[in-house]
């Protein structure tokens, strides 16, 4: 046995319905993928990618990552935890997406020396799996106390913590995943024997829970625990782990998708994902329709309507209202790298049992303006959000400082970039994107070699250097942003006219050569993109390729990333909307103001901005992959001229009125945010977290708690930002135990947010650490607040 994306060999699949824009339709056959050690990478920017990728996890220290499982096992560490999300909280979660990363590596690569850093994290962990006596594996810090208290049925979950843990699921998740991806992709027994160890003490640990208390335990972040626990069945057979797969399904967002309800704006993007993957996964093992009619459902809405033009998602890494993106382009935290690795991994899932080329379009986007994006291509690093607000930048990771989530999920991007190029059903054989790359598909002893310079020259060539004897149906992608009938496809130098089927794919059935050569022409065009909400923002491709203007490197702060947990955050200047150029013009004739420079460089010119004295040579337009280490703007505002005046007006006092507020801001928690409350180390006793007029916000029937930094030592007020909109609440606030506040509010304020400036006792004004604490009264809950800061002075 090989690994497992010899891949989609080794899964059960069915057949079932689309949905959305891919419109209702039985497809009559399902396709696989070919393993990722048959098919090579050759020259690209995608190699190049590999290539750091694979520098970057070779530089980390094996032995640091282990550390977290050591010590759960009672064993003596070698080294030391690694710093930042890896010794404070979700210790261990990067050494399961390091093991994965390995695997895929590997098999992408061949290199002996992953293979054996790969043996290595498995025998390590083996001994601590076999210390444990029952199969428990885990990073968690002393994870055995709370996984006890689960198993007694004393749950206390909330959305990012479970038991006074920093989400432990989750956490344990990248173990399962890691293990499951050493036996899929490098063969491991070892892993899989690991795998099911882990799957049985999992089984043991909540067999005596009911399936209600499980439900509540989901409210916690957890992967896609029911993704590997369906794996765990198409592994060994056994139904027990298909059991255990459909207890984790979390049917609060398992529910309303299966009946095509969006209930995803304002919950976290990112936590949700993976459960539908799962949804999906159990679907085509026990050929579920209604299932997969959920995670299609779920796909076309995220995909359609939440999504920017990088094909990321979320801001502040929740779902913003579909109806309003101006969160988008205000925030400084854009969409996050983990929710499009696993928006790709449910794009594949869904092209295995409908394989239509709309799912590889939206594969393509975000493969090459999101993933492609977020690695820098000189130093390695991975990036955790990419802002879409117009002139701001991204933070790169450090392989000695970050451990963030979006570190675990990037070592494993670039090492799979072969996965989706290729497919097969039977004799057809799909070509789906267009990476320079060798497939070898041994069953049908057939060697297909894909060169170009795609995306800079629009066009691919596939030699056959080794032709089987029976008849291939060569199977050629037509995207979706190349006219159909523009398309010129020639075998030998033959022009060939065949029309894109139902499926969007040219299909060529003959009895191969060696030495056949097709080569497939495909005509690329400028195209503008409005926001989803259609408000007055557009951002440009040429064919596939988002389009960015480069902004400057000014006060780029904290460009590659320390170890602190807001590290990941680009918090230097933000450049106000007001100066950013506007194209002046009606939104008809926004294509009209660019003009190209060099296509063959996919360098083009945008004109006719506002104001024109100081963009009177208007700006350069560059692929958004190739914008690194600087700012950049990737939607443009739109105005004519007699909105412009208003429009800028607006925009400057909004903007003045924040700017005023974050410069004399010491520290600043979002409450209900899953990342801002994790950094400021969140504690709570029956608080709930919620989500009202397009804003989060924290409330309690007891009391929540966090740690703010004063590391100037010069705090004066704690301000609030709250709803008064519900009557009989309370708010009691202490600062170090102190207390400094105390009010009664009647709901008189209503939806709007209001203020509240408490001073900061003088005795705790110089201490680095305060410890701010809000408490409800006997029989009431506190206000819904939305956001804290920490004040150096008194808001004019």
């Amino acid at each position: 046995m090989l690994n497992r994306h010899l891949l989609m060999n080794k899964k059960s699949l069915i057949v079932f319905l689309g949905l959305g824009t891919l419109a209702f339709g039985q497809v009559s056959k399902t396709v696989s993928y070919f393993p990722l050690n048959k098919v090579a990478l050759s020259e690209s920017v995608f190699s190049r990618a590999m290539q750091t990728d694979k520098n970057y996890i070779m530089s980390m220290d094996a032995d640091r990552l282990l550390a977290p499982y050591l010590k759960e096992a009672g064993l003596n560490p070698k080294k030391t935890n690694y710093p930042n999300w890896e010794n404070t909280g979700l210790d261990g979660h990067i050494g399961g997406h390091y093991i994965s990363a390995l695997a895929l590596m590997y098999a992408s690569t061949g290199d002996a020396k992953v293979k054996q850093r790969l043996d290595y994290m498995i025998d390590e962990l083996e001994r601590c799996q076999d210390l444990s006596g029952n199969g428990y594996l885990s990073g968690v810090p002393n994870g055995k106390k709370i996984w006890k208290e689960i198993s007694d049925g004393n749950i206390r979950a909330s959305a990012f913590g479970l038991n006074d843990r920093w989400v432990p699921l989750y956490n344990i998740h990248k173990i399962y995943s890691g293990l499951r991806d050493a036996y899929w992709y490098a063969d491991s027994e070892k892993a899989k024997k690991m795998l099911i160890k882990l799957t049985d003490w999992m089984a043991d640990e909540v067999s005596g829970l009911s399936d209600e208390q499980i439900q509540e335990m989901l409210r916690s972040e957890h992967g896609g625990l029911n993704e590997v626990f369906a794996d765990v069945y198409d592994i060994t057979k056994n139904e027990k782990y298909l059991k255990l797969a459909h207890r984790f399904s979390h049917l609060a967002i398992l529910n309303p998708l299966l009946i095509h309800e969006d209930k995803l704006t304002g919950i976290h993007a990112n936590t949700q994902i993976p459960k539908v993957i799962g949804f999906k996964r159990i679907a085509d093992l026990e050929h579920n329709k209604e299932w997969s009619s959920a995670a299609d459902f779920f796909w076309a809405n995220v995909t359609q309507k939440r999504s920017a033009i990088i094909g990321g998602n979320s801001v502040s890494e929740h779902f913003n209202p579909t109806t309003d993106f101006s969160g988008m382009i205000k925030s400084i935290e854009g969409p996050e790298t983990c929710n499009t690795y696993n928006m790709l991994k449910l794009t594949k899932e869904l092209f295995v049992t409908n394989p239509k080329s709309s799912y590889l379009d939206y594969y393509e986007r975000a493969l090459y303006n999101h993933i492609l994006s977020t690695q820098n291509p000189e130093k390695g690093g991975f990036v955790y959000f990419t802002p879409m607000r117009p002139g701001h930048y991204r933070v790169y990771s450090q392989p000695e400082t970050s451990f963030w989530c979006c570190v675990g999920s990037g070592m494993e991007n670039h090492a799979k970039y072969g996965e989706m190029i290729y497919a097969h059903s039977d004799n057809d054989l799909y070509v789906n994107l267009f990476i320079p790359s060798v497939l070898k598909w041994s069953e049908k002893k057939l060697i297909l070699r894909q060169e170009n310079n795609f995306p800079q020259t629009p066009s691919t060539k596939l030699i056959f250097d080794l032709a089987p004897k029976s008849e291939i149906n060569l199977k050629l992608r037509a995207p979706e942003w190349a006219n159909a009938s523009q398309i010129s496809v020639f075998i030998n130098s033959k022009n060939i006219n065949i029309p894109v089927d139902s499926e969007g794919y040219i299909n060529i059935s003959r009895k191969w050569k060696k030495g056949d050569v097709i080569e497939m022409k495909m005509p690329m065009h400028l195209s503008a993109e409005q926001l989803p909400d259609n408000s007055d923002y557009y951002a440009f491709r040429y064919g596939p390729i988002v389009l960015a203007a480069k902004y400057g490197k000014e006060n780029q702060q904290g460009l590659f990333a320390d170890d602190s947990r807001g590290g990941h955050i680009a918090h230097g200047l933000q450049i106000p909307l007001n100066d950013i150029p506007t194209i002046l013009g009606t939104s008809s004739t926004v294509l009209d103001h660019l003009k190209p420079v060099n296509e063959k460089d996919l360098t083009f010119k945008i004109n006719g901005l506002y104001p024109q004295n100081k963009f009177s040579n208007g700006l350069e337009l560059v692929p958004f992959y190739q914008v690194q280490e600087e700012r950049y703007i990737i939607y443009f505002p739109q105005a004519t001229q007699d909105k412009i005046e208003t429009i800028q007006q607006k925009k400057s006092q909004e903007e003045e009125a924040v700017r005023k507020l974050d410069n004399i801001t010491i520290d600043k928690i979002q409450l209900g945010e899953q990342q801002p409350e994790s950094d400021h180390f969140f504690d709570s006793k029956d608080a709930y977290d919620g989500y009202m007029e397009d804003r989060h916000f924290r409330d309690a029937k007891g009391w929540f708690s966090y740690q703010m930094k004063n590391k100037d030592k010069n705090a004066k007020y704690l301000y609030l930002l709250y709803f008064d909109a519900n009557n009989n609440r309370t708010l009691n606030a202490e600062i170090n135990g102190i207390k400094v506040f105390s009010k009664d509010f009647e709901g008189k304020m209503g939806s709007s947010p209001q203020s509240l400036l408490i001073p900061v006792p003088e005795s705790e004004k110089k201490k680095e650490t305060l410890s701010i604490k809000f408490i409800s009264g006997e029989r009431s809950l506190t206000p819904k607040i939305i956001e804290v800061r920490l004040l150096n002075e008194l808001p004019k």
